[in-house]
């Protein structure tokens, strides 16, 4: 794996400034989001909150790459880190869906993790956009796989953010768990391709 090559210092500074706006933003939406799924036994906000928790690793981990390009190594650990948390993740969202399911918890309505997943919505496809921009001024994997992972974060929410205004719209108790459930398939998509080390879908 090449390390970085040098760009100019305001590119450089620009990846520094939107790494550091993506990981003040995943501490934000990773607490709250978790803290929602906690009070609301929400599976959805579960999945969401957890693959946040991840993301913000990721966003560490880029920016370190940048700060100290000859850490070669670290990307590689990172990647393999970040599957086996995603694959818990994904473990840990079925056994609560399923337990939801088959009436063992009971979703309730969340409307702060409603707001949260509107927020995200809004905000990781701005960050992707120029997270992918920065990337092919750089030619940096890493940033591109970290761009490939806001776009996914912004497809969760969307997926969680329906399944939560069904159940506090319609009163529909089965849709929070469902949304989580077709939530598991992109986050063991990531997985895989975080542990295979591919950064982005046109690397095979």
């Amino acid at each position: 794996m090449a390390t970085a090559p040098i760009a100019p210092p305001e590119t450089l500074r620009a990846v520094h400034r939107i790494q550091a706006i993506t990981i003040a933003w995943m501490i934000l939406e990773a607490i709250l989001s978790l803290y929602s799924a906690w009070s609301a036994h929400s599976p959805a906000l579960a999945a969401f909150g957890g693959d946040s928790a991840v993301e913000l690793v990721s966003a560490l981990v880029v920016l370190w790459r940048f700060r100290n390009p000859a850490a070669e190594s670290a990307e590689r650990i990172a990647a393999r880190l970040t599957a086996t948390l995603l694959f818990v993740v994904a473990a840990f969202v079925a056994v609560v869906s399923v337990r939801a399911l088959l009436g063992y918890t009971e979703p309730r309505p969340s409307y702060l993790g409603i707001a949260v997943l509107a927020a995200a919505a809004l905000i990781m496809p701005w960050l992707a956009k120029e997270k992918r921009r920065l990337s092919a001024q750089t030619q940096s994997a890493a940033l591109r796989a970290d761009a490939a992972e806001s776009t996914l974060c912004a497809y969760l929410s969307l997926i969680a953010l329906a399944g939560l205004a069904a159940h506090a719209l319609f009163k529909i108790e089965w849709a929070d768990p469902i949304a989580a459930l077709a939530i598991l398939p992109l986050i063991l998509y990531e997985a895989r391709e975080s542990l295979r080390g591919h950064p982005c879908d046109c690397c095979p």
